[in-house]
């Protein structure tokens, strides 16, 4: 007689399993009292040309695989999720008039509208390439910082924000593209957090723009905010992102 481990095929029915017995599927009797489940490693013997199951090795088998889940590969791991903040300072703040000079050179304030006749201003910030660095990530939320200064009517007026194409200045007149409400603020108060569009901020993100401006087509309301040049944090833009 000579004793060997086999691995069970099936579980025991009857007085028999089918075991992998040396690579060969064989019937295998088994003892009165054990219990065997498949994929149990067995002690078997041999006696004339039958193997009998006397014992079970190891620890138990595994439970068996689910129907159809045989040949299944296990699902792929989740991606890794990143998420944080870019704080991005316009390059410049300016604004653009059709009359005298175009481009405003007494100061760098941020206007809207027309005042006594000396042309409607396009109020301009641009924020050069720094958005680009996120390229490939999701704008999950975006806001800029705000003040609005004397000029106009004291109390609170409405504005009309526009996506600019450039990120830089241009010789002439900037491409405007979207149109929103902007900040209405009344003189001498400003805000840290005006929500621009997620769109927006993705398309200067992509490449597709490259800063905001204020426009009204008729000219009214006349309204005087900020530039870097009276307020060091004028216009900073915070975009939220995340990878993955």
């Amino acid at each position: 007689m000579s004793s060997i481990l086999a691995t069970a095929l099936t579980a025991k029915s009857g007085t028999t399993c089918t075991a992998d017995v040396n690579g060969i599927t064989t019937t295998v009797q088994v003892a009165r009292d054990l219990a065997v489940a498949a994929g149990d490693v067995i002690l078997v013997t041999r006696v004339g040309a039958q193997w009998f199951a006397t014992a079970r090795a190891f620890a138990a088998a595994p439970p068996p695989p689910a129907v159809g889940d045989e040949n299944q590969a296990p699902p792929p791991p989740k991606p890794l999720v990143t998420t944080g903040s870019l704080v991005v300072p316009p390059v410049e703040t300016r604004s653009w008039r059709p009359i005298y000079s175009g481009w405003r050179t007494d100061n760098d304030d941020v206007y809207q509208g027309e005042y006594g006749g000396q042309g409607n201003h396009t109020g301009a910030v641009f924020y050069g390439t720094k958005p680009r660095s996120l390229a490939g990530a999701t704008v999950t939320s975006a806001r800029i910082r705000v003040q609005r200064l004397s000029g106009g009517t004291y109390a609170a007026q409405s504005t009309t924000m526009r996506l600019m194409t450039q990120s830089k200045r241009p010789g002439g007149v900037p491409t405007l593209t979207s149109s929103t409400a902007g900040p209405s603020l009344a003189v001498g108060s400003s805000t840290t957090g005006f929500t621009i569009p997620d769109s927006w901020a993705q398309a200067m993100v992509d490449g597709d723009a490259g800063g905001l401006a204020f426009h009204t087509a008729g000219g009214s309301p006349y309204v005087r905010f900020a530039g870097r040049g009276s307020w060091s944090a004028a216009f900073t833009l915070t975009i939220n992102w995340r990878r993955g």
